[in-house]
C-alpha cells in the first residue's frame, strides 16, 4: 500500500460514519416514561441524597469508579511533537479505546489548552469529584514531572502519566527476563541509555528499583553525555550524571555493554556499536517509528542479541498497552488513593512472570505464530492475551492493599478473578472447572489423527497443563517431522503407526472378528480394519491401554463414530447414542441436543436423548433445566414434531418426576423466563430460563448451535458424545487447538465420572 493510500485509509477509518472512535452508551433501560423517571427527575433525587449524606456513595451510585480521564495538551504527542490540545485528540480517543476493550474502564478524553504547571493542575485537581483515576498523556518534559508529582500530592485518586511510567513497567519486565535468558545479573549489567525525556527518566528509575547499580549505568540526551559539568541540565536529569572519564560519545559507552536502551532517535546505532558490546548484548531500541537500530540490521550483527523495539512487526513489542489499563483496573477496584512505586514493581512483576507461562492459543492464532514460548523472540506477553487482566490488576489491586492505599478490600481473590474474566468477555468458568478437575486424575487419551500439527500442538498443551498424557496415533516419521519443525516437546510421548507391527495387534482383531463375524468380517478383514486408527484407537481404549479416545478433524463424524460402536458399544440400557454441544456465552453455558448423530428421532428416543443429556450436564455440576423444542407452544399446534415432542414430555414426567423439563415450547418462551411465566404460568421451567435445549431433530438442532456460534459469539465446546461405555468423543471437521483441548478435557473427565460408576458398581 502506497503512502497516499495508507493518509488516506486511516482519516476514513477516524472521519467515515460518526466522527471519532468512542461514545457513551447508557447502561440502565430507557424504553419506558417510568425508566426516564428514574434516570432523571424525579427518581434521580434518591441518589444524590444518599451521596450528600455520604460522599463515598458516589462510588455506589455512579460510574466514577470505573471512569478514568485521559488527558493531555498535546505538547508531546507520539512522534509528532508540539500539536496542541486539538490535534492530540484523536490520540486521546484512541487511548479511551484502549482502556475499554482491554479492561472495561470508561474513559472521557480530556484535551487541555494548558501549558503552565500551575494553570494544568488547578483544571485537573478540580475534575477529582468526576474521575476515580487520571491517565496523563503526551505532556512534554520536564513539565510532565512536576505537573504528575503535585497532582499525586494534592489528589485522593490514582495519577499517573503513562509515557513515563508504563514504559517503564513494560520495559522493566523485559529487561527481567531478558537478563535472565543471556545469564546477566541486574545487578552487574552495564547498561547505556540514550534518552532523557519523560520516558527514559521513569526507565531508569525503575531500572534501578529492580536492582541495576547506578555507577554502571551512563545517559546520553541530545547534547551528549550527561555529566555533572554540564551546565544546560535541570535537577532530574542530572541525578543521572556519570562519573566516568573514559566516555565521551555513544559509541565509546557501547563497548563492553551489556544493555542498550534507546528512547531518543532513529537510527542512531549501527552495526560497529553492537559488534562492540559485550556478548550476549540486550538492545531496546524503543525510538517510534523508526528504532534506534532496524530488527534485521541489529540480528544481521549479533547473532546472541535480544532485541526489542516499540514496532509490533517485530518480535518483543515493548507496548505500554501491557501495563496502563490493567494498572487502572486493579487501582479502581480497590479505590486506590494513587499508584504508587508498590503497584507498578507489583505490575512489573506479573507482566514478567505471564511471559515464562504457556502460551494461550488463540494468543498463537491472533499473531499468526504456532509455538509462541519464553525465549529471545518472546521475553514479554502480547497485548492479545487476556491473561494480562487476571494476572496484572489482581497483582497491582494487592499491592494497592498492602502498601496501605487502598480503601476497598478485596476479599475472595477467585470471585474477583471471575470479575475480571466476564469484563472482558472471557467468563469461561465451567470450561476452567472441567480443566481443574481433569488435572487431578489425567488420563490417557489416544489421538488418532496425530500427524496433524493441530493435534500435536493440543496434545502439547494438555500435556503440559497436566490435563491428559497423550497416546500419539499416526505416521510416526511425520509425527517426529511436524514436532521437530515446531519446537514441540512431545518426544518422550508414546507414538503407534498402526500400519508398521502396532502393538497388540492379532489380540485386538481376533477381538474384533469375534464380535463381527455374524456382520461379515473374516479374521483377515478384521486385521485389515485395524489398520485404520479410528479401529486400533477404539480397541486401545476397549483393552484399557487408554482411557478415551479423540479423533474426527480430517474425516466425517460417521467413520470415526462407527468403528467406537462396533468395537466398544453403549452403555448398558442406551439403545442410541446422542450429540451435544457446549456452548459458552456470556450469560453462561447452554446444552444443545441432538446436533449430531439422530437425524429423526422418534419420541422415545427424544426421551432417551433428553435422560442422556440431563445425566451429563449434571456431571457437569450444573442443574439442568430442560426444555424441548418444537414450532408449538403447548398444543398451540399441530404436526409430527409438536406432536412427538409433548408426548416426549409427558413421559418425562411421568417416568422422571424430578427432572426439571418442559415443553412443547418454542425457543424464545425457553430462553426468556418473563416472556414464559407472562404467557404459561404453569410451566415448571419458570422463574429462570432453560439451559438445557433438546431439539426435534438433528436439522434444528445443527442449524442452532452453528448460528449461536457464529452471529451470538459462542463458544462451541463439542460434539460430545453421550451414550458410549467408555470414553470416545468426535472433534469438528477442522476444529481450533483450543476445540481439541476443550474436547480432550471433556474426554479425561468423561473417563474419570466412568472410572468411579464402575468402581461404585464393583464395590456394590
Amino acid at each position: 500500500m502506497s503512502t497516499t493510500n495508507r493518509k488516506q485509509e486511516a482519516l476514513n477509518y477516524h472521519a467515515k460514519g460518526r466522527p471519532g472512535k468512542i461514545q457513551v452508551i447508557p447502561t440502565k433501560p430507557t424504553n419506558s416514561q417510568r425508566d426516564l423517571t428514574m434516570a432523571y427527575s424525579p427518581g434521580v433525587a434518591e441518589p444524590c441524597r444518599e451521596i450528600a449524606k455520604n460522599t463515598d456513595d458516589v462510588y455506589k451510585y455512579t460510574a466514577k469508579g470505573n471512569l478514568v480521564a485521559v488527558i493531555s495538551n498535546g505538547t508531546a504527542v507520539l512522534g509528532l511533537g508540539n500539536i496542541g490540545p486539538e490535534a492530540s485528540k484523536p490520540v486521546m480517543e484512541g487511548k479511551g479505546l484502549l482502556f475499554k476493550i482491554y479492561a472495561d474502564i470508561d474513559v472521557f478524553d480530556l484535551e487541555l489548552d494548558a501549558n503552565n504547571v500551575d494553570d494544568f493542575v488547578k483544571i485537573v485537581k478540580a475534575l477529582e469529584p468526576t474521575f476515580g483515576g487520571i491517565n496523563l498523556e503526551d505532556i512534554s518534559a520536564p513539565t510532565c514531572f512536576e505537573i504528575e508529582r503535585r497532582l499525586k500530592a494534592e489528589m485522593n485518586i490514582p495519577v499517573m502519566h503513562d509515557d513515563q511510567h508504563g514504559t517503564a513497567i513494560i520495559s522493566g519486565a523485559a529487561l527481567m527476563n531478558a537478563c535472565e535468558l543471556q545469564g546477566k545479573k541486574l545487578s552487574e549489567i552495564k547498561l547505556v541509555i540514550n534518552g532523557a525525556g519523560a520516558a527514559a527518566v521513569s526507565c531508569t528509575k525503575m531500572y534501578l528499583l529492580l536492582g541495576v547499580k547506578k555507577e554502571n549505568l551512563v545517559m546520553f540526551d541530545i547534547g551528549g553525555l550527561i555529566t555533572p559539568e554540564r551546565i544546560d541540565l535541570d535537577d532530574i536529569r542530572l541525578e543521572f550524571a556519570t562519573q566516568r572519564k573514559d566516555i565521551t560519545t555513544l559509541a565509546d559507552a557501547m563497548k563492553g555493554a551489556d544493555v542498550f536502551i534507546g528512547l531518543s532517535a532513529g537510527n542512531l546505532v549501527n552495526q560497529d556499536m553492537l559488534r562492540s558490546m559485550a556478548p550476549n548484548p540486550i538492545v531496546f531500541a524503543m525510538a517510534n517509528p523508526e528504532p534506534e537500530v532496524a530488527y534485521d540490521v541489529a540480528i544481521e550483527a549479533r547473532q546472541d542479541i535480544i532485541m526489542a523495539t516499540g514496532r509490533s512487526d517485530y518480535p518483543n513489542q515493548v507496548n505500554n498497552v501491557l501495563g496502563f489499563p490493567y494498572i487502572f483496573r486493579g487501582a479502581l477496584d480497590v479505590r486506590a488513593t494513587a499508584i504508587n512505586e508498590e503497584m507498578k514493581l507489583a505490575a512489573t512483576h506479573a507482566i514478567a512472570e505471564l511471559a515464562k507461562k504457556p502460551v494461550p492459543e488463540a494468543v498463537n492464532l491472533a499473531y499468526n505464530a504456532k509455538n509462541l514460548k519464553f525465549g529471545h523472540d518472546y521475553i514479554i506477553p502480547k497485548p492479545m492475551d487476556q491473561r494480562l487482566i487476571t494476572e496484572v490488576s489482581m497483582a497491582v489491586a494487592k499491592a494497592a492493599m498492602e502498601s496501605g492505599v487502598a480503601r476497598k478490600q478485596i476479599t475472595n481473590w477467585d470471585a474477583y478473578v471471575e470479575e475480571l474474566r466476564t469484563r472482558i468477555g472471557a467468563n469461561d468458568k465451567l470450561m476452567r472447572n472441567l480443566s481443574d478437575k481433569a488435572k487431578q486424575a489425567p488420563k490417557r487419551v489416544v489421538f488418532a489423527e496425530a500427524d496433524n500439527y493441530k493435534i500435536l500442538r493440543a496434545a502439547q498443551i494438555v500435556k503440559d497443563e497436566g490435563i491428559a498424557i497423550p497416546i500419539l496415533l499416526g505416521n510416526v516419521e511425520k509425527i517426529k517431522e511436524i514436532i521437530q519443525e515446531n519446537n514441540l516437546e512431545l518426544g518422550n510421548v508414546q507414538m503407534i503407526s498402526t500400519l508398521i507391527d502396532p502393538p497388540h495387534l492379532e489380540e485386538y482383531a481376533q477381538y474384533l472378528y469375534e464380535k463381527r463375524q455374524r456382520r461379515g468380517i473374516t479374521p483377515y478383514e478384521a486385521k485389515k480394519l485395524l489398520r485404520d486408527r479410528n479401529y486400533y484407537g477404539a480397541c486401545m481404549v476397549q483393552f484399557g491401554e487408554a482411557d478415551a479416545l479423540i479423533s474426527g478433524l480430517t474425516k466425517n463424524y460417521v467413520s470415526t463414530v462407527k468403528p467406537a460402536l462396533q468395537i466398544i458399544g453403549t452403555e448398558p440400557g442406551v439403545s442410541k447414542v446422542a450429540g451435544m454441544y457446549m456452548m459458552i456465552t456470556r450469560k453462561g453455558p447452554l446444552f444443545f441436543a441432538d446436533t449430531t448423530v439422530n437425524v429423526n428421532p422418534t419420541t422415545q428416543d427424544l426421551v432417551d436423548i433428553t435422560v442422556l443429556v440431563e445425566r451429563t450436564v449434571k456431571q457437569f455440576n450444573v442443574t439442568p433445566r430442560v426444555a424441548v423444542l418444537s414450532y408449538s407452544n403447548f398444543g398451540s399446534n399441530d404436526g409430527e414434531v409438536p406432536e412427538k415432542t409433548r408426548e416426549a414430555v409427558s413421559i418425562l414426567h411421568q417416568q422422571y418426576p424430578d427432572m426439571v423439563v418442559d415443553g412443547e415450547m418454542q425457543a424464545n418462551f425457553a430462553m426468556n423466563s418473563d416472556l414464559l411465566k407472562d404467557n404459561f404460568p404453569f410451566s415448571n421451567l419458570n422463574g429462570k430460563a432453560a439451559n438445557t435445549l433438546i431439539f426435534p431433530n438433528l436439522e434444528s438442532g445443527n442449524i442452532a448451535y452453528k448460528l449461536l456460534q457464529e452471529v451470538g459469539g459462542a463458544e462451541a465446546v463439542g460434539p460430545i458424545l453421550l451414550g458410549m461405555k467408555k470414553p470416545v468423543h468426535v472433534l469438528q471437521l477442522g476444529s481450533s487447538v483450543r476445540e481439541i483441548v476443550n474436547m480432550v478435557t471433556i474426554a479425561v473427565v468423561d473417563a474419570q465420572q466412568k472410572e468411579q460408576a464402575q468402581n461404585t458398581a464393583d464395590y456394590l
